[in-house]
């Protein structure tokens, strides 16, 4: 019986697909950008909206028992007015596109600051839209949405935020776009379901011990001081000073050339997974995590080993990132 309801559920819902797509592509995500038209925007009436329509139809009925033409005539005018504003709030949200969303990289436990990049092919402004993300909607339903215009053939950058409890590939979701514009009567909305995840690095252990003793070979970082030994020549800029400059070089070149000396300063540290015994697999990852941060804080090189990958020694965002990015995309049974 069971498998039954569930072969008729399932071929339901593929005629669904078939004769109702307007009603189900809210399921499916879809690649930016995404453009509202007429075939995904849906008008329902508000509360507001039944109650005006109740009052308007007890004034229809008394102006029609008492053969009052200027209360029959106040109730068409109500009426039509009612009427335009469905129009007037579906052409609010007809044509509005969401061009692209920016995210900003965090750490598990943190908000994800994202930038939504909206703009309209319609040649008047937006007045009245109101967004929610739907992920952030479950945690906080309380939440009050973002209210934003639209100005006529501009780009808006609309910023909101996701909770990012886990590390890992975190999918930004259905966003629910609407306006009641302009007079409450009616409820316009729709569905933009983005095909777009970002990566969300692992949570940062609280209180973590210092770095590891570095054991590595010192490595030699470029640096301005005059008092180490010459590295190479690089074209001058701006606040350079003017004893830094090699006059001899600059000459045969035709433009300005500045010395630029390097000095061997600090050790690479190892961050070794291996190494972290009596810590469970998320525990493990938490600490190397902030380890690589206070690493960059303190500018001090640094190599990550991992059971399936080595990284380093490197320092800077770039290697920074790649760390954070194998830390957070380890699997969950790591141990």
């Amino acid at each position: 019986m069971r498998a039954a309801f569930a072969t008729g559920w399932s071929n339901l819902q593929s005629l669904a697909e078939r004769r109702l797509p307007a009603l189900t592509r809210l399921k499916r995500a879809e690649t930016l950008p995404i453009l509202l038209h007429r075939r995904r925007i849906y008008v329902v009436p508000t509360r507001f909206g039944l109650i005006y329509s109740a009052m308007l139809l007890v004034m229809l009925i008394g102006s029609l028992n008492y053969a009052n033409n200027p209360a029959l005539l106040l109730t068409c005018l109500l009426g039509a007015a009612a009427y335009l504003s469905v129009f007037s709030g579906f052409r609010t949200l007809n044509r509005v596109e969401l061009k692209s969303i920016k995210a900003q990289a965090c750490h598990a436990g943190d908000t994800l600051r994202l930038s939504l990049q909206f703009g309209s092919t319609a040649p008047v402004s937006k007045h009245g839209l109101r967004l929610r993300m739907e992920n952030a909607a479950a945690t906080e339903p309380m939440q009050s949405p973002l209210v934003f215009e639209l100005p006529a053939g501009e780009v808006q950058s609309i910023e909101t935020s996701l909770p990012a409890p886990r590390r890992g590939w975190l999918a930004i979701g259905r966003i629910r776009l609407w306006t009641e514009h302009p007079y409450g009567l009616f409820h316009v909305w729709s569905w933009l379901h983005p095909e777009q995840s970002t990566l969300v690095y692992p949570r940062i252990e609280a209180n973590a011990p210092p770095l590891p003793q570095g054991n590595g070979e010192a490595r030699a970082q470029i640096t301005a001081r005059d008092e180490d030994e010459f590295g190479l020549l690089r074209e001058y800029r701006a606040g350079d000073p003017r004893r830094l400059i090699a006059w001899k070089a600059s000459a045969r070149q035709d433009h300005l050339l500045v010395k630029q000396f390097e000095s061997r300063r600090g050790h690479e540290v190892v961050l070794a997974w291996n190494r972290l015994d009596g810590l469970d697999a998320e525990a493990r990852i938490s600490r190397l995590a902030a380890w690589v941060e206070r690493a960059e804080t303190t500018q001090t090189p640094y190599c990550l080993e991992l059971p399936q990958s080595r990284l380093g020694p490197s320092l800077g965002p770039a290697h920074r990132h790649a760390c954070l990015r194998e830390l957070a995309l380890m699997p969950e049974y790591a141990a």
